[in-house]
């Protein structure tokens, strides 16, 4: 988590230091400032500016926010920039003797709640959490998705199953994949051999055209690998195109996407290159000799392997970018884009 830290006084600037030491040696990448008069003295960053301006600027460029003062002057510096809870970082607010650590706002996608309870481990503070889910032990799909990499379909869904939650109502669970740990008792697991009495239900798959339940939230693993080729300048918005029309044609949902990945002679390609970025896809690429060795049943073409060096660029890409994983759509090709789809191995974990 990228996490702007702020202190006002004496006091709270030498627990701003501690604390934003100790959370960078638990892996969070700490951006820490005080007010002049104190950032020297304990090596801050001086808040060189007003500090509604500041907060305006870390609302955009962090993931969280730690005011160590009041929790009114918290209120007050992020009141203009609060949009929604998908959008919001997560703020949080320790008073400057370090007595009460509260979780604010965002705690569940933000991760809000999450950074109280790692704040309170390393300094003692007493965790303020007041997410209705959370005071009543139960759980929270929004944080469940959060820690398993999954993207909420709908968060009006996401609401009501939440709301079904506190008043002890069952929710369907349909996975497409393994589970590890206990499954909550809120969750009645799919059996096509037993009648689901409720509503809401929850279904985890990159497939979009699922629908167990009356209401189905889809919870969409970040897992699938595009493997592309295409001709040299081909546009983002033409391998775009061919990569939605696949997955359209085998009802993929497109937030499945975690990688596009190609050749090495297309590492430059910028068409793929700005496609990934607006895919919200890392791209990676390959060397011919790699994809060589990648082993199955693949498209072969003697005129790829004439100029790659390789007979098969998408497919070998997809399976080797997904770790090995199954190769859900085959060679397509189209308008000079070849796509392949394959899906890494993953598991749904009630642990975390």
């Amino acid at each position: 988590m990228r996490l702007a830290v702020i202190s006002f006084t004496q006091h709270g600037s030498r627990l701003n230091q501690m604390v934003s030491q100790a959370l960078s040696l638990q892996g969070y990448d700490c951006d820490s400032y005080a007010i002049k008069k104190y950032a020297s003295m304990y090596g801050l960053k001086d808040l060189e500016k007003p500090l509604q301006e500041w907060t305006g600027e870390m609302f955009t460029d962090k993931d969280g926010i730690l005011f160590i003062g009041a929790a009114g002057i918290a209120v007050r510096s992020i009141a203009p920039f609060v949009q929604s809870k998908t959008k919001d970082p997560a703020i949080v607010v320790m008073d400057e003797k370090g007595v009460f650590a509260i979780s604010l706002m965002s705690g569940h996608l933000g991760g809000a709640n999450e950074l109280t309870g790692v704040l309170a481990n390393l300094t003692g503070a007493i965790p303020v959490i007041t997410t209705a889910t959370d005071v009543n032990g139960r759980l929270a799909v929004d944080v469940f998705a959060r820690k398993n990499g999954l993207y909420i379909s709908n968060m009006k869904y996401a609401k009501e199953i939440s709301a079904d939650v506190l008043d002890e109502k069952k929710i369907g669970l349909y996975s497409d994949y393994p589970v590890i740990g206990s499954i909550p008792e809120e969750l009645q697991v799919w059996d096509p051999k037993e009648v689901f009495e409720g509503t809401n239900g929850i279904c985890i798959s990159v497939y979009d055209n699922r629908e167990p339940y009356k209401q189905t939230l889809h919870l969409i693993p970040k897992i699938l690998v595009a493997g592309v080729g295409c001709k040299k300048g081909t546009t983002a918005d033409r391998i775009k195109e061919k990569i939605r029309k696949v997955l359209a044609q085998h009802h993929i949902s497109e937030k499945s996407i975690c990688m596009l990945a190609s050749i090495d002679l297309k590492a430059e390609e910028a068409g793929l290159i700005q496609a990934a970025r607006e895919l919200d896809a890392e791209f990676v690429t390959y060397s011919a000799e790699e994809l060589q060795k990648v082993k199955g049943d693949f498209t072969e073409s003697a005129f790829v392997a004439s100029v790659t060096g390789v007979s098969n660029v998408c497919e070998r890409s997809a399976v080797l970018g997904s770790d090995y994983g199954v190769l859900l759509c085959p060679k397509t090709a189209e308008d000079g884009v070849t796509v392949a789809l394959a899906v890494k191995e993953y598991m749904i974990d009630f642990t975390l």
